[in-house]
């Protein structure tokens, strides 16, 4: 398998007055191509900095990042928002849906957005709210399901737009355990048909579901 992500001694600060709080401290991992991997941490562990530097929300100050072969250390904030719809697929924790708009509509929404046809747009949206089990919620309103659908949407809305890599940031965190469960099992349907996925969690329970896990501490990389 070839590597999609390749991080090389990455660090992150932050300005906090006259001091500067070193955030990410040489952190180097590598994710292959189809993997399912979790980066595991508690609350001030750096985990959301690392995954906004992943997810081309933010920039890093030190070391290189490579995404699916290119180089975007040094990348503009335009350039990012590409790589970001283009590249990754995000899922959230309250899972960001549009209230005003129904599930196909949230689904279709990263496609319109490029420009791609209300047409193949739907088509699409509809395939992969098939294949998240809600093909007959699609004129529902995010606040007619269940936490455990929205949850399902946003994934389907993460897919439509077939990223290298699915992003997802405690994707069970607002959701009963059961859920939670049913939801993780569909990360790893997704990952058995090749999608690569990188979870954000503090919970072992929840990281166990990935195939391998980088914990991390302190702004540390920790075995």
């Amino acid at each position: 398998m070839n590597n999609i992500i390749e991080l090389r001694n990455v660090n992150k600060f932050y300005n906090l007055g006259s001091e500067k709080l070193h955030v990410l401290k040489s952190i180097s991992f590598n994710v292959e191509n189809g993997e399912f991997i979790s980066i595991l941490g508690p609350s001030g562990s750096g985990k959301s900095t690392l995954m906004n530097i992943i997810g081309c929300m933010d920039n890093l100050d030190d070391g290189s990042y490579i995404l699916d072969d290119k180089d975007i250390s040094t990348s503009n904030d335009d350039d990012l928002a590409l790589i970001r719809n283009e590249k990754i697929g995000f899922i959230f924790q309250k899972y960001h849906l549009i209230p005003k708009y129904s599930v196909i509509q949230n689904v279709m929404m990263p496609l319109l957005i490029r420009g791609v046809s209300r047409e193949v747009s739907r088509e699409k949206a509809l395939d992969k709210l098939k294949l998240v089990g809600l093909e007959d919620r699609i004129k529902h309103k995010p606040n007619e399901l269940s936490g455990g659908q929205q949850q399902r949407v946003a994934i389907a809305r993460a897919l439509v737009s077939s990223p290298k890599v699915l992003l997802a940031d405690e994707p069970t965190g607002a959701l009963d355990s059961e859920t939670g469960k049913e939801v993780l099992a569909l990360f790893k349907e997704l990952n058995n048909q090749g999608n690569t996925i990188i979870m954000i969690t503090h919970d072992k329970n929840v990281a166990s579901y990935s195939d391998r896990t980088i914990s991390i501490i302190d702004g540390n990389i920790v075995l």
